[in-house]
């Protein structure tokens, strides 16, 4: 039974086996410097793949300025379709190897546009919870409005006021509240509730629209006392 022939060069008269020592000795020399390991090289495809595969996630507006080859786009098509693992998994190995195939300049801009999704999506999160604790604080608290209205003037103040009231009528009995939270359920709310969160979470963001040079959202915006913080 032939052996089956080993993938090399020869270099003075002498074969040299690809992946050998002496391989990435001449390989250190020609580049003048230490060339990646496999390690280093396995580690790198990984990284590209995992981010050709975080694509599938990025927005529209954000993906399309990348202007990426048609080839990496029909395959991140497909891996999006495909529900089989096996399939995913090979589909995934295609886009990585497509990921491997773009220059520096392009894989800077994908990670920049990812990048700017995640930050977006904290950000977003940071208004969410902000809304969620003025909203409540509101509706507990008559000071609140006040407070509210102080910080955030341009708000329609008899809309905020009727809302609250609103919203303070429709809260459901302590009773009902308990029972919900013994089965794991949430306390079903009135459409007022809905409309003052709606309210606040406008308000918060046209505020951070504003004053791009400020972080809008802060301690207070969250409905955070001095009291809360100091405990």
């Amino acid at each position: 039974m032939s052996r089956k022939p080993k993938k090399g060069y020869f270099v003075r008269g002498h074969f040299v086996a690809e992946g050998s020592e002496l391989d990435l000795e001449l390989k250190r020399e020609l580049k003048g410097g230490d060339a990646p390991s496999k390690t280093e090289l396995k580690a790198q495809s990984a990284e590209l793949q995992a981010l050709g595969e975080a694509l599938l996630e990025l927005r529209r507006d954000l993906f399309e300025p990348l202007d990426l080859p048609a080839k990496l786009i029909d395959a991140l098509s497909e891996l999006k379709r495909i529900t089989n693992f096996e399939g995913r998994r090979r589909q995934a190995q295609l886009v990585g190897k497509l990921m491997r195939q773009l220059e520096d300049e392009q894989i800077d801009a994908v990670r920049a546009a990812l990048e700017v999704q995640r930050k977006g999506s904290a950000a977003d999160t940071l208004r969410l919870h902000a809304a969620e604790n003025w909203r409540d604080r509101l509706i507990a608290e008559d000071a609140a409005v006040n407070a509210w209205v102080t910080q955030y003037p341009e708000t329609d103040v008899q809309q905020l006021r009727a809302l609250v009231r609103q919203a303070r009528k429709d809260a459901p009995a302590p009773t009902d509240a308990r029972v919900a939270e013994a089965t794991g359920q949430a306390p079903r709310q009135g459409r007022a509730y809905r409309e003052l969160f709606q309210l606040v979470r406008d308000a918060l963001t046209r505020a951070e629209a504003s004053t791009p040079q400020v972080q809008a959202i802060d301690a207070e915006d969250a409905g955070y006392t001095d009291d809360s913080r100091a405990g």
